[in-house]
């Protein structure tokens, strides 16, 4: 007679899912996150349509666009936005109220250099334990003195739009001057070095750079009061304008 095979109940065994990187064809590790966010066909398409667009897209534009129903665009553009595909955020110019996110292709950027990093993650999760307030009109106030706080640390006595270069080039925004027809001033920020900050929070995020570019410019001598940031503001780069006299006198 063949021996009964005989299972103990104290005898346990444990199965988990591990997941391994893996390589594409061409040696490089395979973002599963990213793939996962890729894998309908709508995704896909909505992540061309919206690098197609260069400015970036809302939701009501890609749902015009797609046939879709602004909550399901919506709910396909921030699984973008999470996958690190997309970005997005406000592009205000400077006026009141909420306009609408816009959505644009995230770019492979050098993150800002890693103390700064840091000091906005830590600024960005205290506002957020809050709760309560303009989480906008803080992070503005944060950003203003942390401007002012950078500045004084450039060449004294320089002019007020130099000066400002200076602290968004340390900061690693690749800032780049223009002057547009009407005689305004603006610079144009061609990376965003608090990248990953930006999808956390966006409106927080923004707004500390607002403060951060009117703290500059009060320290240096100027009146920060026209200074605006619009995300966005250009195919390849979000905007600082500078509407303000003096600069424009002293810039030209």
């Amino acid at each position: 007679m063949k021996p009964h095979r005989v299972l103990r109940l104290n005898d346990v065994v444990t199965l988990s899912n591990v997941e391994t990187p893996r390589t594409g064809p061409t040696g490089e590790t395979i973002d599963s996150h990213r793939h996962r966010a890729l894998g309908t066909a709508s995704r896909a398409s909505i992540l061309e349509m919206v690098r197609a667009a260069g400015a970036g897209m809302t939701i009501a534009e890609v749902g015009e666009r797609t046939g879709l129903h602004l909550s399901t665009a919506r709910a396909h553009l921030d699984r973008l936005v999470d996958a690190g595909l997309l970005v997005k955020a406000r592009a205000s110019g400077g006026q009141p109220g909420r306009p609408a996110w816009r959505y644009r292709v995230a770019m492979a950027e050098a993150p800002a250099p890693a103390p700064y990093r840091a000091l906005a993650a830590a600024l960005l999760d205290h506002l957020s334990r809050r709760g309560h307030g303009d989480v906008r009109a803080e992070a503005t106030r944060a950003g203003h003195g942390w401007g002012r706080h950078l500045a004084a640390a450039t060449a004294p006595g320089g002019d007020p739009v130099n000066t400002l270069l200076d602290v968004l080039r340390g900061l690693g925004f690749s800032p780049r001057l223009h002057e547009t027809a009407d005689g305004t001033t603006e610079i144009h920020l061609h990376t965003c070095p608090f990248l990953e900050l930006v999808n956390r929070n966006p409106d927080a995020i923004c707004a500390l750079h607002v403060g951060v570019v009117r703290g500059t410019l009060e320290h240096a001598g100027a009146s920060p009061a026209g200074a605006v940031l619009e995300p966005f503001g250009a195919p390849d780069a979000c905007v600082v304008r500078l509407t303000l006299p003096q600069l424009r006198e002293e810039s030209a």
